[in-house]
Order: structure tokens, then sequence, then C-alpha cells
């Protein structure tokens, strides 16, 4: 990697720090974490990541951390800890700055078990909930980690381990030229390269296998466990560009992850024999052919882990997260070095033949998901209202950059694509999956954290494949976009003490529920922004969602709580009404799908239309279906009436997944009173009818 490649993105990742700082959030050292984070998040280094800036002193001694990911199931703290220069070149770090960082993230640890919760003010910060997690948990924290973040470069690498309070912790750093190579351009595929005799102490002994015809040349292998958790620790998601499997979802799996976790811990000596191995491919293999000598593999450049995806990263997961010894572990591998066949077409090839965990689509064996393939080639084809400016889809990390730095080959052309597609205008899948879920009235997935929830949206798009998305789907996933930012910028205006985040995800989840997910996306789209009047709706509903959603946790670990499916269904019990003046976005809309299509409904004029549909939604599909049948059979309802409690019963069996619109909701509301009022109703329905209309 060159110097040039370094400062490049030293410059980019300090605009992009520049261009974040705003009057809600001005410390640079905050926006960088932040970026960081959600970068290296989105590219699979960590799961449930988030940014706090906590400082303090106990006596003399100062204690920090800059963020944190808490696995409480697992027992595993990380703490953060940045040290910021905001200089280019970037500036070097030396030992003891790195030092006193590890310190100093330590000893907030130790404060906190000590009871500095008590200390914090306001008492329901976030960094007071953290400190009181683990304060509760401290018994049951089995692996603590020190990250350092840095912009500079590091003279040398942080200790290994450290002590603290009798246990051992990890320690470890992202400085600049690891970004680079994590975030950057600075990595291709062929860049990957596997030294195993500097990663086992020797050359591995192998059996080749050539296929007769050159078109690749196959060497049988065993690797240790330890070795390729070491492989996948050094490149992570990386190793799995090619791997179809890599990002299908999460359910189906876990039962064969807990199969292979309990063999590492069990049985490790059984590995070989129970498990399928791995297949790769790589673009060159260094072996050792010397006559006299058994064939053994020195290296492999351009290593792709074709199948094998949930082996690699579960040896990976039970190492590094649980704290597994790997190293009595042998893998199989089967390492094929393509020569005049078509790489695509034998990856594909590979899939199909040796997929066998899970049913796998043969659409799931396109290059990357083709949803994210429709939504990218949308984003580059709807222009804006003027016709000047578009939105950015980074389907893949570091497109965005990669497509910057091909426009700066020419400075027209650079100041061109910065005209038409600015930083504020780029998101990326995860970005895509928290809008869609909060809008589809799944905040508690939203809380669980940026790759988790994309997880979920995946597997959902799995289980549930929408149709082809459109230009029509497209703009009203921007306008919903511009409603979640908006929000954002919002609340973090209000400054709320803690749970920003969450008190978002559930605000524009309840904005879709009280509405039936039924705004004026034409016109969000077309003005790129959302009208006063729906901010002020906003800032007023702001600090009633944070009272339900505190009120609903109870004596509850209020961030665990946030996450599950009955915290949504408490807030939503309490979402607020929606009164007059309507803000113009709430006047008239329509009903979004995953993905294509249209679904306009009648016109929407009135805050009383969106209490008929919320009073609608509090009838279960039993009795909808109930006033329909018995209603048409006495002839007390026309049967199109009929129909549409019908069409009611479904939505409500569904989850109110679909939500009514105000002519479903008025005709619908006053046919079930209609057939209450003949005495057809069970004593259930009549309190159903009650509840609705009170």
């Amino acid at each position: 990697m060159t110097d040039d490649a370094i400062v490049r993105f030293a410059n980019e990742l300090a605009a992009e720090v520049a261009d974040s700082l705003s009057d809600d959030s001005p410390f640079s050292v905050n926006n960088f974490t932040h970026l960081v984070l959600e970068r290296l998040e989105e590219a699979g280094h960590f799961d449930g990541a988030f940014d706090l800036h906590q400082e303090g002193r106990l006596g003399q001694a100062i204690y920090r951390i800059d963020g944190f990911a808490f696995d409480e199931e697992r027992g595993h703290l990380d703490l953060f800890t940045t040290i910021y220069r905001g200089e280019v070149p970037p500036a070097r770090i030396g030992s003891q700055d790195v030092s006193r960082a590890i310190e100093r993230a330590l000893r907030f640890a130790g404060a906190c078990i000590d009871g500095l919760a008590d200390k914090l003010e306001p008492s329901n910060s976030d960094a007071s909930d953290l400190a009181r997690r683990i304060q509760q948990e401290a018994s049951r924290i089995e692996t603590v980690r020190v990250v350092i973040l840095t912009d500079g470069i590091l003279t040398t690498n942080p200790p290994a381990t450290s002590e603290w309070h009798g246990r051992t912790v990890a320690n470890e750093a992202y400085d600049i030229e690891r970004l680079v190579r994590i975030l950057g351009d600075g990595e291709t595929r062929s860049d990957i390269t596997v030294d195993l005799v500097d990663l086992t102490g020797s050359p591995i002994p192998c059996l080749h296998v050539p296929s007769g015809d050159g078109a690749y040349d196959a060497y049988l292998t065993v690797l240790p466990g330890d070795a390729l958790a070491r492989i996948y620790d050094r490149y992570g998601v990386r190793l799995l560009e090619l791997n179809v499997r890599a990002f299908l979802g999460i359910q189906g799996r876990k039962s064969v992850n807990a199969e292979l976790r309990r063999t590492i811990s069990e049985q490790p000596s059984m590995f070989l024999a129970f498990n399928n191995g791995i297949v790769a491919t790589v673009d060159a293999i260094d072996v050792n052919e010397e006559d006299g000598r058994p064939r053994a593999i020195r290296a492999l450049r351009g290593l792709q882990i074709v199948n094998g995806g949930q082996t690699i990263a579960s040896i990976h997961r039970a190492r590094r997260k649980e704290g597994l010894q790997v190293g009595g572990v042998a893998v199989p591998v089967k390492v094929i070095r393509v020569g005049g066949a078509d790489l695509a077409a034998m990856v594909g090839s590979i899939s199909r033949a040796a997929n066998r965990q899970n049913t796998v689509q043969l659409a799931d064996f396109s290059a990357n998901d083709p949803f994210h393939h429709q939504v990218e080639t949308l984003a580059n084809n709807t222009w804006l209202e003027d016709g000047r400016g578009r939105w950015f889809y980074e389907r893949a990390r570091g497109t965005y950059g990669a497509a910057e730095q091909k426009a700066s080959l020419r400075k027209t052309e650079l100041q061109s694509f910065r005209s038409q597609t600015p930083k504020s205008r780029r998101f990326s899948k995860l970005d895509l999956a928290r809008y869609q879920f909060a809008w589809s009235c799944l905040p508690y997935r939203v809380c669980l954290g940026g790759q988790k929830n994309f997880q979920f949206f995946m597997q959902r798009l799995k289980d549930e494949p929408p149709p082809p998305p459109d230009a029509t789907w497209f703009k009203r996933l921007i306008a919903i976009a511009i409603l979640y930012r908006a929000v954002e910028r919002t609340v973090r205006a209000m400054k709320f003490p803690a749970y920003g985040a969450q008190i978002v995800a559930n605000l524009v989840a309840g904005l879709s529920h009280r509405t039936g997910g039924r705004i004026d996306f034409e016109r969000i789209w077309a003005r790129q922004s959302i009208s006063s009047d729906l901010e002020t709706l906003v800032r007023t509903w702001a600090p009633q969602i944070d009272a339900a959603m505190r009120e609903s946790a109870g004596q509850r670990n209020p961030s665990e709580w946030f996450k599950k499916e009955d915290c949504w269904f408490a807030v939503r019990d309490r979402i607020p009404t929606i009164t007059e003046p309507l803000p113009p976005e709430l006047s008239y809309g329509s009903s979004p799908t995953m993905a294509g299509g249209s679904d306009r409904p009648g016109p929407i004029v009135s805050a009383e239309d969106y209490e008929r549909i919320a009073r609608c939604m509090t009838i279960d599909a039993t009795r909808w279906l109930e006033a329909a049948e018995k209603g048409q059979r006495a002839q007390v309802i026309h049967w199109k009436v009929a129909g549409i409690c019908r069409t009611l019963a479904g939505y409500a069996a569904g989850g109110w997944v679909r939500k009514p619109s105000a002519k479903q909701a008025k005709h619908g509301l006053t046919a079930f009173a209609s057939v209450e009022q003949a005495g057809l109703l069970s004593a259930l329905a009549n309190q159903n009818l009650q509840e609705a209309l009170e």
C-alpha cells in the first residue's frame, strides 16, 4: 500500500468528518468515532457497536471511552477509545499514547464495577445505563477487549493482552493504515496474501489433483483452526466476496453454527470427521515441489472462501469472542487455482454443487444479491425533480469513494460528481434496512444495531421475495430516508440524555403505524425535505415516545428491552394521536410495499380519518370475520361491505403489516357497529367494538 493511498483516504475521511459537524454534533472526535464504527460494523468487524463519549476523573486519574459493544448473553464487552489528531498526512501515534488510552478505558470499566452509575448525572443517560449494566453483569463478563480507533499511524502495535480485575484483556487497534485496507480501496482480492509458513511455522502438506484439461488445479490439505481464525481476523468478510451464502440470512443457520460450536468446544479432535470443510479459490498458489520432499503449500494469493463461510466464521467467533481453544481443530480444505476456466462461472458451479447446509435458491447464486443491484441501478437512473442530482446507493463498501476517485481524474467531472451526488445523499445497505424496517413497524429490529438488523432484513427478502423494485418504490424509499434523517436531526437537537437512536426508530414506526403507512411520499421526494409542520409533530411526539419506551421497560434493562417485540407492542398502544391541522404530508398519501407496485388509496383529509384507521386496528381478525359472515348472512350489511370486513380480517391476521385506507376504515367500522346493534356479535366482539369506539 502506497503513502499516496493512505493520504488520499485520510483526506476523504477528514472531509467526511468535517461535513458531519453541526450544532448538534460539533466535536470531530465523536463524529470520527461514529463514522468509523458504522463502517467497521458494515464490514463485519463488529456487531452492535455504539459510539459513546464518556470522560471523567477518579481522584487525579482520568477515565475515558468513546464507544462500546456489550453482548450480555455471551459476556463479551468491547470498549472503544479514540485517538483523533485530524492531521493530514496522518500523525504518528506513539506507544505511550496507546498505553494511556488503554489504561483510561479499563479505568472506566473498573469505575463502573465500583458504582460509577450512581455518580453520573443525569442518572438516565447512555453512559449511566452502560455503567449500570457493567456493574450488574460484572461477574458474568468473560471477555473484555479494548479497541483503539485512530486517524494516525501507530508506531508500534498495542500489547496483545493486559490485565484487569483478574481477567486477561485483549487489545486491538485500527489505525489509518488498517482502516485503508478495510474501508478504502487500498486492498483488492488480489491483495489478500496468506503466508502459511508465517502462520503455522512450516509449509502445509497437500495432495495435488490436476483437472486434466488445464481448467483448474486442486490441492487437498488440512489447516489448523487457529490459522483459519487468524486469517479471518485479518481479512474478515473480504474473504467471502465470492461466497453467495455470506449474507443469505440468519434463519436456519443457527442450528448449524451451534453444532459447529459444540464440536469445537466438546470434541475438537472430531472436527475433521464431522465437518465438510472449506472450498476456496486462489489466484495464485506457492507450492514447495522440491525433489524428494513432500508437496506443501507455502502461500496463497487472492484467497476466497466460496463454500464453508459459516465454518471459518464460527471458528473465528469461537476463538475470538468465546475464548475457545481452536488449535486442536483440523479443517479439511480444498484449494482450487482457476486456470483457463471463468472464475465467476466456476464459483457458481462450486456453490451449487457444494452448498447443502440450507436450501439455497438459484437466485442466491447471482453475484451478490439481485435486489441490491436493482436498487443501485435505480439510484443511478432516478434523478431529482430538477434533473440535476440523484442519490447514491453504496451497494458495496467503498463504491462511493471509488466513484469519486474515478471522477477526480478530471476536475470538471469531480465537481459534477460532488454536485450531483453529495455525501449527504449517500446511503448504504445498513441504512436501507434501517429505513425500511422502521417504516415497516419493526423498530425492535432496528434497535439490534446495523448489522443484525440488516441480517433480518435479508432474511425477510429471502422468505418473502418482493416484486422487483421500480422507480416509484425507489422514490418512496428516499422519502422514508429523508423523513428518518429529519427525525434523527430533530431528536438529536432535543438532546435527550439517552436512547436517541431508539427513540428515532420507534417514532418513525409510530408515525407509520398511526398513519397506516400513508403519507405524501411524492411531496417529500419533490421537495427533498419534510415540512415545518411535520417537524413540529416530531418534536411533540418525541418526549411522549421516550416516556412510553422508558415506562414499558419497568425494572428491565432498557437497552435490551428496546430490542424486544413486546416493547414495540407497549409503545404502539401509546402512540400520540394526530390532531388538526394536519401537516401537508399527512393530507394525502399512498401505502408503501417492500418493493415495486403501487397501492394508492383515496385521499385522507382529516385527523378523524387517521383515528378511524387506528380504531380499526384494535379489532382482531376473528371479530372482523365474524362481523362479515354473520352480517352478510342476516343481510344486515351488503356483500360488498362484508368483503371490506374480510379484507380487514386479512390485514389483522397478518399483524397489520398492510394498513386499512381511510375508506376501508370508515365502511368497516360502520358495518361492525351495524352487526353489533343487530345483536349478532359475541360478547368478546362487542367488547372489541366498545374498545374501538373509546
